[in-house]
């Protein structure tokens, strides 16, 4: 499981990253909008808006701005039609990469990511290619500082968590999609504060680089990161924990 925790540091370091450039606020405006879109706006009959909406507001996103999001997802309001694209790829040292997308404009977007690929030692593939190494959970990370394995594992498997693991720092709760909302709900009801509470895409293997390689991957994910129809990048790259600091 060691590499959960690597995955997560380095998620850790890109959310940092992507606060500071105040891309956060967007991405989170328009996964709200396609939820709303897809699912209606009614935050408690709708999952996936109901998990946007969660994490819009742990970044203290003002209220307004949440509702005109909904609005103009449901049509209330107009605003700019996204589509969901997943792009699927490998990266240095045949890392399995896939970004998930969301844009108003399909052929930007393609040759934005297939330019980041190529430019960083990567190649996009075709759609199926990775995303069968890859499983759809809920994770749920809380510093072992902030409650006993004994107890946590209490709360989270009856709330119905598939899986507790541990490394250093941190206990790691994996849940299948569905049962997310509860386990997190259950966890923050005994009074303890996640670092980090999403549901997200985990490798079943992990692809260790090191020096160059692992180095030329870091620019990969970041160029990806960056891009303005970005949404997530998941990887199964692992490292040192060394050059995550680096």
């Amino acid at each position: 499981m060691s590499g959960h925790s690597k995955w997560a540091t380095i998620k850790h370091k890109k959310g940092a990253l992507d606060a500071k450039r105040g891309k956060i606020f967007t991405r989170l405006i328009k996964e709200i909008q396609i939820a709303a879109k897809q699912g209606g706006g009614d935050v408690d009959g709708n999952p996936r808006l109901r998990t946007a909406v969660a994490a819009a507001k742990a970044e203290n996103m003002p209220a307004d701005n949440i509702k005109r999001a909904i609005q103009r997802g449901t049509g209330e309001l107009e605003g700019a039609t996204y589509e969901e694209i997943t792009f699927e790829g490998y990266g240095p040292g045949g890392v399995a990469v896939i970004v998930e997308v969301l844009t108003d404009n399909r052929n930007r977007a393609v040759s934005e990511i297939r330019h980041a690929f190529s430019k960083n030692n990567g190649n996009l593939g075709e759609s199926g290619s990775v995303g069968y190494m890859f499983s759809k959970k809920g994770l749920i990370v809380v510093a072992k500082d902030a409650v006993s394995e004994d107890k946590l594992t209490e709360i989270v498997l009856d709330a119905g968590a598939d899986d507790l693991s541990g490394d250093s720092d941190s206990w790691e709760v994996l849940t299948a999609p569905k049962d997310f909302d509860a386990v997190l709900a259950a966890v923050k009801g005994a009074g303890i504060t996640p670092e980090v509470a999403e549901v997200t895409m985990i490798p079943s293997t992990y692809q260790k680089l090191e020096g160059p390689q692992a180095a030329a991957m870091n620019r990969l994910l970041e160029t990806l990161e960056d891009l303005d129809d970005t949404q997530n990048v998941y990887s199964n790259f692992d490292m040192e924990m060394a050059e995550v600091a680096g």
